[in-house]
Formats: structure tokens, sequence, C-alpha cells
């Protein structure tokens, strides 16, 4: 790094700010009239690898299971089954099973990918997340359309059995509920891989200032606060891997629990 100073806070301060300019979506490269952002690249590039593992996976899978990885992937799609769609959805959960692993194993892939240094995770921007949001808000509600009549999915917002003064208003908080479902999807996902990925940038920029102090001032005290920087993005980046599972979960079981909603007598 250079221009180092000697004082960490004025070291720290530059860094940060260019971090936080890094996470502004960039154009990468034109695409007709389409402009393509790095966010919208790695999108592909992570569809083009979920493609890729679900034909390996494909091709691999046998009645006695044989290959670690279609059977780490089989056993992914089981997981998905029975606690998302058997668990949240119920009878008639089987022709929701590829939308909800598509939508699991893609943001998954994702989120881990973005953890890889020189990536950029695609559902770090609004752009990305609020797509994905719309896709489930328009599939949870497009089948509870076909299953109750586009008149009896109106009617079925508010609760059965409610005394009929009160059916209006709480429709109304109901179908509340139900628009703000597009936005806390949305949120959730960005607001959790942003806020990650920011912190990891932070705590190595920290690190990387004291080290680097410690050389130049050959100073071991300065050097401690890097070691203890350096535990912290240890542990911040496991905790990260974590995050990049419990997001794609948080975001699929919803998504089932919606259309169960959606789909179902309440």
């Amino acid at each position: 790094m250079e221009g180092l100073t000697g004082n960490p806070l004025a070291d720290i301060v530059a860094p940060i700010e260019e971090l936080s300019e890094s996470f502004n979506s960039a154009v990468v490269f034109q695409l007709g009239p389409w402009s393509i952002s790095q966010y919208t690249l790695w999108m592909f590039i992570v569809i083009v690898l979920l493609v890729a593992i679900v034909l390996i996976a494909a091709k691999k899978i046998t009645l006695v299971p044989k290959n670690k990885f279609a059977s780490m992937v089989e056993y992914g799609y089981d997981a998905i089954r029975r606690n998302m769609g058997e668990g949240a959805i119920g009878h008639g959960y089987e022709k929701h099973m590829p939308f909800l692993a598509t939508l699991f194993f893609f943001i998954l892939l994702a989120n881990v990918i973005g953890l890889i240094p020189g990536t950029k995770t695609a559902t770090g921007t609004l752009s990305v997340t609020w797509a994905l949001a719309l896709i489930s808000f328009v599939y949870f509600n497009f089948y509870g359309v076909k299953a109750k009549g586009g008149w009896g999915y109106i009617k079925a917002i508010a609760p059965h059995g409610l005394p009929k003064p009160m059916v209006p208003v709480i429709w109304f908080f109901e179908f509340f509920s139900l628009v703000i479902r597009l936005l806390t999807l949305a949120v959730r996902l960005y607001g959790n891989m942003f806020a990650g990925h920011m912190i990891l940038g932070i705590f190595a920029i920290m690190t990387q200032v004291f080290v680097l102090d410690a050389i130049l001032f050959a100073s071991p005290l300065t050097a401690l606060p890097g070691v203890v920087w350096f535990l912290f993005i240890f542990i911040m980046y496991v905790l990260e891997c974590l995050v990049a599972f419990l997001q794609a979960y948080v975001f699929t079981i919803l998504s089932a629990v919606y259309i169960g909603l959606a789909t179902g007598e309440h």
C-alpha cells in the first residue's frame, strides 16, 4: 500500500472509501443496446456453472451411489425436497421442486463464488436480488390464482372465519403483507451479502495497514493489532460461509412457505 503516513486512522480512511466505491455497479462491456455490469456478468457465470453442475451430476447419478459429487448434489436436492417442499408446502409440493431447487442452488453458488477473492457476488446488488424476489413473487401468486381462481385468490387473502365487519380491515393488512414480501425478499438477501463483504473488506484493510506500518517502522507492537485483525478476518470468513448457506436457505424456505400459503387453504 502506497502513501502510509504512520497514522493508522489516516491510512484506513482512504482505502475504505475505495472499498465502498468498488461495490458500485460498473459497466464491463456492451452487448448491443445492453450494458453488462460486473454483477450481471457474474450472474451469467453462476448460471453457466449451475447448468454444468446439474448436467454433470445427472449423468453420474446411479441407483447405487458411487460418485461423491453426484451424491452431494442428490443429497442437497433431497434436503430441499424434505425441508422446503414437503415440509413447507405439503400436498402437491413435487411440481414446485424444480423451481425451489434452482432458486436455492443459484443463490448458494452465487454467494459462495463471491467469497473468492477477485470475484463479485451476484446477490450483492439490489438489481439481482430484486429480480429473484420478483420471480418468486410472480411464481407463488401465479400458482395461487391457478389453484383458487382469480377472485377466489383475492378473497383468500383474508383468513376464513373472520367477522364480516373485520374482513375489509384484515384483508387490507394481509394484502399489504403480501405485497411487502417482494421488498423483504430482495432487501434481506442483498443486505446480508453486501454487509458481510463490506466487513470482510474493512478487516482486510485494517490488517494490511497495521502489518505494513509494523514493517515500515520496525515496530513489533504495531504488528499486534494486525494479527488480531487477521484473526477477525478468519472468523468472519467462516461466518460468511455460513451466511452464504443460510441466506440461500432463508430465501428458498420463505418462497416455499409463500407457495404453500398461496395454494393451500387457510
